[in-house]
């Protein structure tokens, strides 16, 4: 009798174990992922998080930089009102996105023709798929300091080349489309090694169904390939709007804003008006006036993203 209750105490006692050792490996997984990524997430924080919250802090205040920070003085939306009033910032706000339209669509109508030429099953194909790559291996710095040299009016191979010297980042019009050009040559690749994985994807019965049916190349690309490629061709725009609003690195080194304010883009007024003017209440301002431009522009094209999706 007293041995069967020792037994039962024993058994009791490991089911009890191994309850609770299932309830610790439960927990621990329950815990593994929120602890691996907490030291990320707090490292983001504080790098991202920090100074985005100071920055919307500094949009609403006066303060300049030689005063102590506590005599920062609330003044509401004053540096959204002086901002709006401000016609370099105005011309600068519909500089940029005529800009980023204008580039955009070019980047989106070039990598898609760029798309359809490699998805042909010509010679060296392979060859120009892997040349493809090169113009997004360069950094935009080394690109914009690269063309720069090319199209100087004195010593660059361009004018050489056309034996007769532009002046192209010093002519308003003409920097701004040089400006730009450049852009599209880097990016554009981009676009079309996107665009290209969505026609590798496309599936051929569909297509050999329609040449059989006697429908034109053309028909196909309008009714089949397009609206096929219609997903890829938005993430396309929506990445590449985000990134060409805030463009800086190529607009500077190759014009700086020049000449004239004509590339004077809302990123290089922004670093203007900071580490030029000193005016860090009113650049914390423009960069949050950007910030919602362009999560605007982000939610109208996820919206539109969706629509296209199948019910």
């Amino acid at each position: 009798m007293g041995h069967h209750d020792v037994s039962d105490g024993k058994t009791c006692a490991g089911g009890r174990r191994e309850k609770y050792l299932a309830q610790l490996g439960r927990f621990a997984d329950y815990c593994f992922v929120p602890l691996t990524v907490l030291p990320t997430i707090t490292l983001s924080v504080a790098i991202l998080g920090f100074p985005l919250l100071l920055s919307l802090i500094m949009s609403f205040v006066a303060w300049s930089i030689d005063e102590p920070v506590w005599e920062a003085e609330f003044v509401g939306l004053r540096n959204y009102r002086d901002l709006l009033a401000d016609p370099v910032f105005v011309a600068s706000l519909f500089l940029t996105l005529g800009y980023t339209a204008a580039t955009v669509c070019l980047e989106i109508v070039v990598g898609l023709a760029i798309a359809l030429l490699l998805n042909l099953n010509l010679p060296y194909i392979r060859f120009f798929r892997v040349a493809l790559i090169v113009p997004m291996m360069v950094t935009p710095i080394v690109a914009a300091l690269c063309w720069k040299l090319l199209l100087d009016p004195t010593y660059g191979l361009v004018d050489y080349l056309m034996r007769s010297p532009i002046i192209w980042l010093g002519d308003p019009m003409l920097a701004l489309i040089t400006v730009g050009g450049v852009s599209v040559w880097q990016n554009a690749p981009f676009v079309a090694l996107l665009v290209l994985a969505g026609l590798q994807s496309l599936p051929k019965d569909v297509m050999e169904a329609a040449t059989i049916d006697g429908a034109t190349r053309i028909a196909q690309f309008r009714h089949i390939t397009l609206p096929f490629l219609s997903p890829y061709l938005l993430v396309a725009l929506l990445l590449r709007t985000i990134f060409e609003f805030r463009a800086f690195d190529n607009v500077y080194v190759m014009t700086a804003g020049g000449p004239a304010n004509a590339t004077l883009v809302l990123s290089i007024y922004v670093y203007q008006t900071s580490f030029f003017s000193f005016d860090l209440t009113l650049a914390s301002a423009a960069s949050w006036v950007m910030l919602l431009v362009v999560l605007a522009t982000c939610l109208f094209l996820i919206a539109a993203m969706r629509r296209r999706e199948p019910d």
